[in-house]
């Protein structure tokens, strides 16, 4: 059973009321097919309004949703044939990022992500998508390999922020994030990011400095948590919706900023409703993007990244 947002109360009553009325149903005591189909009409009715006018905060709530489509699960659905390769060779290996080859379709990529997990213990190996250095310092090795073989880069991004722990700092959080972050602009290889849920802070661009920037369309993208923002303007949380609200974190907006470069389209509801096609309408946006970039050569590339990014912020 799906589980509901707080703004989603009057959608979880129709529902339960739909439940309700399939076991009266059940029990063959009474006909009221017709009933239920009524209360479906009206419940998918007023699911659309509600989703067709998100607010920035709501929107941060979907892209946060517990069983949203995650790492794992876009992989298993986008890709083929795809082979892991773990730690940095430095230090350990970090399980909020993951990444490895793999095959879409007839091309042979390099496929790198953050994975939050779907349940407390996946949760927990997976530090809530939160990378370390180890975890940025994989990714720049696996880019390396990419670069070396001449494969394209595909990144899926999904995450509140780099761990923030004092161990990460100690051993070179923010270095690892600025070389991921460097390693990306200098690619010679195609490399497509798609932001599939949060897109949090530097944790967030140190995978996502491509060429092509894609967003799920309730996805969220800002360089703090809309909570962090509140609680350093006016000293609460409470204000996050005022905070999401001003920071222009939706793809709608950053569309607009052209800090992203396309939005791809959400199941009415939310990817969690419908995660089959979230995951068929990314893998066609990839499939289009990467032939696109495909007759690029590097030094293209690399300029097409250049000019992207210092267009950002400019009239």
């Amino acid at each position: 059973m799906t589980s509901f947002l707080d703004f989603e109360k009057p959608i979880a009553a129709l529902e339960s009321r739909i439940i309700e009325l399939r076991e009266t149903a059940d029990e063959g005591s009474l006909d009221i097919e017709s009933e239920i189909a009524k209360l479906q009409t009206k419940s998918a009715s007023l699911l659309r309004d509600t989703y067709s006018k998100l607010s920035p905060w709501q929107k941060t709530q979907v892209a946060r949703h517990p069983e949203r489509p995650h790492f794992k699960d876009f992989v298993a659905g986008l890709f083929d044939d795809f082979m892991p390769l773990g730690g940095d060779r430095n230090f350990g290996d970090d399980q909020a990022i993951i990444g490895g080859f793999a095959k879409q379709g007839d091309m042979r990529v390099v496929v790198i992500g953050h994975e939050k997990g779907s349940d407390t213990e996946s949760r927990l190996k997976h530090n809530f998508g939160m990378g370390k250095p180890e975890g940025y310092r994989k990714a720049i090795r696996l880019m390396d390999l990419a670069d070396r073989f001449s494969l394209p880069v595909v990144t899926l991004v999904d995450t509140s922020g780099a761990f923030p722990g004092v161990s990460a700092e100690e051993r070179g959080q923010a270095e690892a994030i600025a070389r991921s972050t460097e390693k990306c602009l200098s690619l010679g290889v195609p490399m497509v990011a798609v932001i599939v849920g949060e897109g949090g802070s530097g944790g967030a661009v140190a995978l996502a400095a491509a060429e092509r920037v894609l967003m799920l369309e309730h996805a969220v993208y800002s360089v703090i948590s809309p909570e962090g923002c509140a609680s350093i303007l006016w000293r609460t949380g409470d204000k996050a919706d005022v905070a999401a609200d001003a920071m222009k974190i939706t793809a709608q907006n950053l569309k607009k900023l052209g800090v992203i470069d396309r939005i791809i389209k959400e199941p009415i509801g939310g990817a969690h409703r419908d995660a089959g096609l979230c995951i068929a309408n990314l893998g066609k946006a990839i499939a289009e993007e990467l032939s696109a970039l495909s007759e690029m050569d590097r030094k293209e590339l690399r300029k097409m990244r250049r000019e992207k990014f210092l267009k950002i912020g400019t009239l």
